[in-house]
């Protein structure tokens, strides 16, 4: 069993997702509405243009009080499958919806948020070109590490496309804990970030499993607000969105810590590994080992891409803290691992 993670998202190795659950839901009233939609509303009056959909969904969504999570399962209910993700890139006009099946979706939206018929649909800009779009910057880099058809692309959907293109990480420590087993007990993760561009106010993390069993069990951020935790079941893969609590300026930094807890699992874990699509200024990794269940050795290794064969091996030793890591600085683009085996 591994966990995988990026500066910024992660990657597990299974495929399409189940189902997902999201933690944390806006309150509603008895009959499922919040009170101030006892009768239906309007989309706000918007001014013409690519925003006005976004704006108006994002109002709708707040006013009636609703998760991504709970529209996405009263859309299924209807036989009309979309999901948070999406959901997520219409309201922050990352993507719009185009398709027969997503206009069909838009005009069900209405009728949960209680809009008049056409609110929200006549709000919807000219169709965007088809045919192969050269992918962004930070896609590109990505790509280049994790391949294509990725399941962070599976687990980020639309987002993948613009997924932290406001920020990168500059300095990276993951502390990884080990139970008695010799399973993952729980991953902490500091992360010193800097905006490439004024405005940002915050950053998706993903982290994934390779063992189904291993499962988040408690998210805290000690610095930053959570924002989103989406558990998809299906990727073994928690998605994080963690805001900052202010818009920075260009070049400005911020600090973002997290630690999950993970559920027990009958295997142990024999790697971490946490991949990067930009030169990071220093990445360190600890792993804490409990007492019962010492490696017989640790290395560390580094990829040019996922799935390729480890190179630069090196073996590495374990102090009287019962941990091993692994210091580097001035991190190319590529995988950042740690491994160990366990016997005699």
């Amino acid at each position: 069993m591994s966990s995988r993670t990026e500066a910024c998202v992660g990657l597990p190795e299974a495929g399409g997702a189940r189902s997902a659950h999201t933690l944390g839901t806006a309150p509603e009233t008895d009959d499922g509405r919040p009170p101030e939609a006892a009768q239906e509303a309007e989309a706000p009056e918007q001014p013409p243009g690519a925003d006005a959909f976004p704006a108006a969904l994002r109002e709708a969504l707040g006013r009636r009080g609703l998760s991504l999570e709970r529209v996405s399962q009263r859309l299924r209910a209807r036989g009309i499958g979309v999901s948070q993700a999406t959901l997520s890139s219409w309201q922050r006009g990352r993507s719009q919806p185009e398709r027969a099946r997503s206009l069909r979706a838009v005009e069900v939206l209405e009728e949960i948020l209680d809009l008049r018929a056409g609110a929200l649909r006549s709000l919807l800009g000219p169709r965007r070109p088809r045919g192969r779009i050269a992918p962004t910057r930070g896609e590109s880099a990505a790509l280049q590490v994790l391949g294509k058809d990725s399941v962070v692309e599976k687990a980020l959907g639309e987002r993948f496309r613009h997924f932290n293109q406001e920020s990168g990480s500059l300095l990276i420590h993951d502390v990884v804990t080990l139970g008695e087993s010799g399973a993952l007990s729980n991953i902490t993760t500091t992360n010193v970030l800097r905006a490439s561009r004024a405005g940002a106010d915050r950053a998706l993390f993903v982290l994934s499993f390779d063992d189904e069993q291993a499962e988040p069990l408690d998210i805290r951020v000690t610095c930053g607000r959570l924002g989103e935790a989406t558990y998809l079941k299906g990727l073994k893969s928690l998605v994080l969105e963690i805001h900052f609590g202010r818009e920075l300026a260009k070049l400005e930094t911020t600090v973002v810590s997290y630690s999950v807890d993970v559920s027990p699992s009958r295997e142990p874990a024999t790697h971490y590994e946490r991949w990067s699509r930009a030169n990071l200024h220093e990445y360190l990794q600890q792993v804490f080992f409990h007492p019962n269940a010492l490696p017989s050795g640790c290395r560390r290794y580094f990829r040019d891409q996922v799935g390729a064969p480890p190179r630069s091996q090196r073996r590495i030793s374990m102090n009287d803290s019962h941990s091993t890591h692994v210091l580097a600085s001035r991190c190319k683009p590529g995988v950042h691992g740690v491994a160990w085996e366990f016997g005699d």
